[in-house]
């Protein structure tokens, strides 16, 4: 796999431009267009400069409206912000509730947590139809860069760029990596997370299913793979029936992203 662009030297985690990655017909995606990134707050005047000159001109925001309220993203001048959340605000149920109340008694309720999460992105509607939104926003970006983010950019942001680089032709070894990258990216925030509950007397189980949450896994992203494919006959089927993008809108959102050969 192709290295990403790793943008690590302004103050927003797991910022990445998913220039360089081969698609269809042998095309590459165009940088400076498509950036996957964490939660853009208290960006320094340097970090504004950087991303202005950057061209970014949009920043999609998939996080829920009581996340945004509490840490609402930067204003750049000339930058439009949008608000697209993936997940709506409402009361967990309760079979995440008690996944929730187990996080120091049983290793695994983090990680079947994650699991059973992304399982809700690919079957809600509310989220099937934010995918849409997110894709079509996307689609209207005739020139410069977007920046489309959740929180740390791991999950929401992760499902996203799934389906961003399949529509743009990209091998799936690639999706998978770009998608594990995050991992590596993010280990200065996963070894905080885990030093913060050690401060806090956190017990190992605790610790352990932290790790599951702060970071991304396999599993996670098979699970909303299978999902696809066990409830909607296949990813292309999904993004038609679904997501209700037609193979003329994938023409279109390859031309736009990718390089004319």
């Amino acid at each position: 796999m192709q290295e990403p662009i790793v943008l690590d030297h302004i103050k927003i985690p797991n910022a990445r431009d998913l220039g360089g990655y081969l698609g269809a017909d042998g095309r590459k995606i165009l940088k400076k267009r498509l950036l996957r990134t964490g939660k853009i707050i208290d960006l320094s005047n340097d970090d504004k400069k950087f991303l202005i000159n950057y061209g970014v001109k949009t920043v999609i925001d998939l996080r829920t409206p009581s996340e945004y309220n509490v840490n609402p993203d930067t204003p750049i001048e000339g930058v439009e912000d949008v608000h697209i959340p993936v997940h709506r605000d409402a009361k967990l149920d309760t079979k995440l509730i008690a996944m929730r109340q187990t996080y120091d008694k049983i290793q695994y309720a983090g990680f079947k947590s994650m699991c059973y999460q992304y399982r809700r992105s690919i079957t809600e509607p509310f989220s099937q139809n934010a995918f849409k939104k997110i894709l079509e926003t996307l689609a209207s970006q005739k020139d410069g860069a977007t920046i489309f983010h959740c929180s740390e950019g791991k999950d929401r942001t992760g499902l996203t760029t799934v389906f961003i680089l399949y529509l743009l032709g990209v091998n799936w070894e690639t999706i998978r990596q770009d998608y594990l990258y995050s991992n590596f990216t993010l280990r200065d925030y996963q070894a905080a997370m885990d030093k913060k509950i050690i401060a806090e007397g956190g017990n190992d189980i605790l610790r352990s299913n932290i790790r599951s949450l702060a970071g991304v896994a396999n599993e996670y992203l098979d699970t909303a793979l299978l999902t696809i494919k066990q409830e909607y006959d296949g990813i292309d089927n999904f993004i038609h029936n679904q997501l209700g993008l037609d193979q003329e809108f994938i023409q279109e959102f390859r031309n736009l992203y990718l390089e004319v050969k």
